[in-house]
């Protein structure tokens, strides 16, 4: 469960909830939850999702 005490400032408090939930994936999922996904769109989706992950991560290996 994400937390954010509220301090004073009640701006400064939702700049650190939404950087909380940016962190954390929960607004892009709400945001991929929003419309219906066909399975194709899902796999492809995933699919290209684990290229960008694996191209990080080897990117990562080879700059050290």
């Amino acid at each position: 469960m994400i937390e954010v005490e509220v301090r004073g400032d009640i701006e400064i408090a939702i700049r650190q909830l939404k950087k909380k939930l940016m962190l954390d994936g929960i607004k892009k999922e709400l945001k991929r939850r929003e419309f219906y996904e066909k399975p194709s769109a899902k796999k492809r989706r995933k699919s290209a999702e684990a290229r960008r992950k694996m191209r990080k991560l080897m990117h990562r290996m080879k700059n050290g």
